[in-house]
């Protein structure tokens, strides 16, 4: 247990009440979750400030008060420190009440739009491959070694992030990878925490819903790399058009990847087939079992990582050789007559046109294309005419039903869909996601290939605030067995 005083040591304080020298039992930022001699932090949300429930965490027995402004009645046994920042006091005081894990890890983050999820998980893949501990910290799932922890968030908050890590060093993990998403950057949950490197995918526009405008989005992105240090490395994708503003202001090391053009790690594709890619990368051939043009990306981001990281890059094509898909990335489900579904969380207009490019790279002219897609509810809604246009563009079918419609009506998101259209655009409408699956399967013919996008790994659909049991994959077998395919 640290005392106040220790915790504050590196955040800036602009009013103490009380004695710093009180022990703190834990750090909360939910009044609900406060328990005797914990530190309460008032941190302003986008729905509520916890500057409202400063009573009600003292009620419930905090010993420290974190805040932006001290409250105008204060308990005589509680320590009120007033601070500039309190999300961010919370992320500095959280690294400093585990003892700053990640300076026992080698910590390496990704962001961008799209592969984030693909490119952290093949990393901590790899590296285990090649015989190390290595943590995950991922859309999908909350990796301390080899146990697994469900995953809330795509990057968790201050605490159980730092919380994790800790438990990631103590059990002799070496390495941590993890998404980092813009959402957290602008709410500082990776502050104080000492990255090894960066990674930055790519950027298409999504989260305008939060960050507004898509210069905020690109800003919130590139604050990542801003916050890196001389010692860190910053691998940067060269053929997007934003790679190089992700790294202009940083200190770290620049490295650069590409398929396009001249960069420090350099990959081209020289056969792509159902099952995988031949890839040249570096002047080596080497055949991978993932798909795509944007898993050539992915996979050449893990490479250019694990060489700056200090593995050899024989011995790590070698092992990336063996990879595996990552969970609802392009992952396939077979029909007993030949029907192939592809299940992939794709849900932004980059990453579903990247996913049906890649279809049509391997399928046949007699093969066609049944294209199932939504938009989640609550989320970006610019996006909406954008995906419709793009599924009726290359699908033989589209067919249009619900993501995760949240609070939103799924018939007015369809209505949104539907408005990005031509006059006379071919497309089905069906809100109900099970039964569209169902539709799309009935109307498939051996052979085709029917692309089922939105929710990938996710194995529950969200209805207003209540997550109900659903999996994609599972209705695409569901739909072939009640259908003899």
């Amino acid at each position: 247990m640290k005392t106040l005083k220790e915790l504050l040591r590196n955040t800036p304080v602009t009013a103490l009440h009380g004695d710093d020298s009180a022990a703190v039992a834990g750090l909360v930022y939910d009044s609900r979750a406060v328990g005797p001699g914990d530190c309460f932090f008032a941190v302003r949300g986008t729905q509520n400030d916890g500057h409202d429930f400063i009573p009600a965490a003292v009620a419930k027995g905090a010993a420290a008060v974190v805040c932006e402004r001290l409250p105008e009645q204060t308990a005589a046994d509680v320590v009120y420190v007033a601070v500039p920042d309190a999300a961010g006091a919370l992320a500095d005081m959280a690294a400093a009440f585990y003892d700053h894990p990640s300076r026992a890890l080698k910590l390496v983050g990704i962001t961008g739009t799209n592969g984030k999820t693909t490119t952290v998980t093949l990393l901590y893949d790899l590296v285990r491959a090649l015989g190390h501990k290595a943590g995950l910290i991922s859309t999908v799932v909350y990796k301390v070694g080899e146990r697994t922890v469900e995953a809330t968030h795509t990057t968790p908050d201050p605490v159980r992030l730092n919380a994790m890590m800790r438990e990631m060093a103590d059990e002799g993990c070496e390495y941590c990878f993890m998404e980092c998403s813009s959402h957290a950057i602008v709410q500082e949950r990776t502050r104080g925490l000492h990255f090894a490197g960066g990674i930055f995918s790519n950027i298409t526009h999504d989260h305008l819903d939060y960050h507004k405008t898509f210069a905020e989005y690109i800003r919130a992105k590139k604050l990542f790399f801003d916050s890196l240090s001389k010692e860190a490395f910053a691998l940067t994708n060269a053929d997007d058009k934003n790679g190089r503003v992700m790294v202009q202001n940083t200190a770290a090391a620049i490295h650069t990847y590409s398929l396009r053009s001249m960069a420090d790690f350099r990959c081209k594709i020289v056969e792509m087939h159902p099952d995988g890619m031949l890839l040249r990368i570096d002047g080596q051939e080497v055949w991978v079992g993932l798909v795509g043009r944007f898993n050539a990306y992915n996979l050449l981001a893990v490479y250019g990582a694990a060489v700056l990281l200090g593995f050899d890059r024989g011995e790590t094509l070698r092992t990336a050789s063996m990879l595996h898909p990552v969970s609802g990335r392009f992952e396939l489900v077979r029909s007993a007559n030949g029907v192939t579904a592809i299940v992939d969380y794709a849900h932004t207009p980059d990453a579903l046109e990247n996913v049906i490019r890649t279809i049509e790279e391997i399928r046949t002219p007699a093969q066609k294309l049944i294209v199932v897609c939504g938009c989640g509810g609550d989320r970006d809604r610019t996006k909406r005419p954008e995906m419709a246009q793009i599924a009726v563009r290359y699908a033989d079918t589209a067919v249009f039903t619900s993501d995760n419609p949240r609070h939103e009506s799924p018939e007015a998101i369809l209505d949104q869909m539907a408005a990005g259209l031509e006059p006379g655009a071919r497309f089905l409408r069906i809100a109900d996601r099970a039964e569209a699956i169902r539709t799309a399967v009935m109307l498939s013919q051996p052979g085709d290939i029917l692309l089922v996008a939105g929710k990938g790994h996710e194995t529950y659909q969200i209805v207003g605030d209540v997550k109900h049991p659903f999996d994609d994959r599972e209705e695409v077998r569901k739909a072939f067995d009640s259908f003899g395919k």
